[in-house]
């Protein structure tokens, strides 16, 4: 793109400098006195100087324009990248919380197994003990 830009701002150029000869040439074989050639010369040059200072005028403006454009747009996208990332850490932490959460009903739940079976241990031996305690107190017929 930039090179086809800088084609067509190189060809029109090109066109202006070969007009501005053309008309240079143009004037000097006109038939008219010295002075009035001169004349004529100097206000094309003054006529050239102030549409080279537009066109160039307008250049800055055209570059200013997209740059602003290019902030605007960089910004826009910082702006929307930023709003993706604060999702993303948003759901990471729905997530976060939810694991942490069915971790805690896990330990939870293992903590009941457990608290179960030492309950079953805890009567076993209880129930083991008392056998032990009838059969030796039992008196030998």
């Amino acid at each position: 793109m930039a090179e086809n830009e800088s084609g067509v701002v190189g060809g029109f150029g090109w066109f202006l400098a070969g007009l501005g000869i053309g008309a240079l040439i143009g004037v000097l074989y006109a038939p008219k006195a010295g002075k009035e050639t001169r004349e004529d010369i100097v206000a094309g040059a003054l006529d050239a100087k102030d549409k080279a200072t537009a066109y160039a005028q307008q250049g800055v403006q055209k570059a200013n324009d997209l740059y602003e454009q290019g902030a605007q747009k960089a910004n826009d996208l910082v702006a929307q990248g930023k709003q993706v990332a604060s999702d993303y850490v948003d759901k990471g932490k729905d997530y976060y919380d939810k694991g942490r959460t069915q971790w805690s009903q896990y330990v939870d739940k293992s903590k009941e197994l457990i608290n179960a079976q030492k309950e079953g241990v805890v009567a076993a031996v209880d129930a083991g003990t008392e056998a032990y305690v009838n059969k030796t107190s039992e008196t030998p017929a």
